[in-house]
């Protein structure tokens, strides 16, 4: 079964090119299925880029997905077009009277800023906030996991000596967790980051379990006991050549950057760059929406409540 977006979204020309199946809103609108209702907080820069990673992903299963791209309200971006966000975008004041089978909330560039000087970070709370009631499962992805830990329970990120930057391996915990089912014992997880969570603050969370992690970056997954909120750190969703933009971007500011580990065909930029990671993404998605969302969420949206599965 399709995702379903709307055909002028520059990323569904992109999917269509891949073969993945999107449906139109005039198609979908024929068929008698109650749709997933996902929502996407996305808070990255490049935010055509991260529509279409993103959306990429969460096609990969027989459910039909609505989906809502959310803007924080007040925040101007500076790397996407006012008329693209006005086409596709709603603002995050619109969404606080609706439920969502999920929720994802991307990471950031700003995790080298203290949570409160963010300029959106009240209105952000005020979302994590409305999710705990209104949203069946949502997802925090990198910053907004860590975003999402400190707000939610108190855990505090920690800056590292360089930047996290790279492939790397990360040691499945649960391996029964449904979450990750059919993940290898070690798994590879794109990282692109200044800071980090230490397990030992999820461990020490009787509220929180510890699904995976890294010798290298630290917590990779956890969750919520109540299964209501996952917490990602890495960027899956991330295309074959993202953490090579990203280098050079860095480069050409200026900045003091490593090369990224584990990453360019011996470590040399002007060689191809391979993904290691597409089949783990795919798995991580699709087991979400499979266990997390669709198989738990009532049928109802209104029957959605703060209460846990």
């Amino acid at each position: 079964m399709p995702i379903k977006i709307d055909a002028d979204l520059p990323a569904f020309a992109t999917l269509e090119k891949e073969n993945i199946f999107v449906m139109t809103n005039e198609r979908a609108a024929k068929q008698d299925i109650r749709p997933l209702e996902i929502a996407i907080v996305n808070l990255m820069p490049t935010k055509q880029e991260t529509e279409t990673q993103l959306l990429r992903l969460l096609s990969n299963t027989p459910l039909q997905i609505n989906i809502s791209l959310i803007q924080i309200a007040g925040h101007i971006s500076k790397h996407t077009s006012a008329d693209h966000l006005d086409r596709f975008y709603v603002s995050s004041a619109d969404i606080l009277s609706k439920k969502f089978d999920g929720m994802i909330i991307t990471g950031a560039p700003v995790e080298q800023l203290p949570y409160e000087q963010v300029d959106y970070w009240e209105e952000l709370c005020k979302i994590m906030d409305y999710a705990k009631k209104n949203v069946f499962c949502t997802l925090y992805i990198c910053w907004g996991a860590m975003a999402g830990l400190y707000h939610l329970y108190g855990i505090k990120k920690h800056f590292v000596r360089r930047k996290l930057s790279g492939i790397y391996y990360s040691k499945l915990i649960e391996p029964k967790e449904p979450l990750l089912r059919g993940f290898d014992d070690f798994f590879p997880v794109p990282t692109s980051r200044y800071t980090t969570i230490r397990t030992t603050d999820i461990k020490a969370n009787p509220s929180l379990q510890l699904l995976a992690q890294s010798v290298v970056s630290g917590m990779t997954i956890a969750k919520s006991r109540d299964n209501r909120s996952i917490f990602m750190t890495g960027h899956l969703e991330y295309d074959t050549d993202t953490l090579a933009k990203e280098y050079l971007r860095d480069i050409k500011k200026g900045l003091e950057i490593q090369m990224p580990e584990n990453y360019f065909t011996d470590n040399d930029p002007a060689k191809p760059v391979y993904s290691t990671w597409r089949s783990t993404a795919h798995l991580f998605y699709s087991n979400w929406l499979n266990y997390y969302v669709y198989q738990a969420t009532p049928y109802r949206l209104g029957d959605i409540s703060g209460s846990g599965f």
